[in-house]
């Protein structure tokens, strides 16, 4: 089971991007999955949920109203659009996934992939 994310890079404040994650070696279509950040010096925290049909979705205060969560369950693949971008948004981003449902409640994700590196200057 691999997690490859991408979509990382260098923004201005206020820009966009949007994170991939594509899943391969399983079908993670009734899983849950999440996208987590860590910045330097600092612990992994999650950014958002979404549940294994796409029908619920969770996200910390930070980002709400800023970013989406979103999955195409037919290609095995994980977005995470981000706008409005601020520095404090700077972090190594990582997607996780779980093969319990549970996951969505517990935060706790077995899957992660490698983390793509998502910079924002002022």
């Amino acid at each position: 089971v691999q997690l490859q994310a991408s979509g990382g890079g260098l923004v201005q404040a206020g820009g966009l991007l949007t994170l991939s994650c594509a899943a391969s070696g399983g079908t993670f279509s009734n899983y849950p999955m999440a996208w987590f950040r860590q910045a330097p010096g600092k612990q992994r925290d999650v950014v958002a949920r979404i549940n294994w049909s796409g029908s619920s979705t969770y996200y910390a205060d930070s980002v709400k109203g800023r970013f989406a969560i979103s999955r195409d369950s037919g290609k095995n693949t994980l977005y995470l659009r981000m706008n409005s971008l601020k520095p404090e948004d700077t972090a190594v981003y990582y997607c996780a996934a779980s093969r319990d449902t549970g996951a969505y409640y517990t935060n706790l994700f077995e899957y992660w992939g490698q983390g793509t590196l998502v910079t924002v200057s002022s």
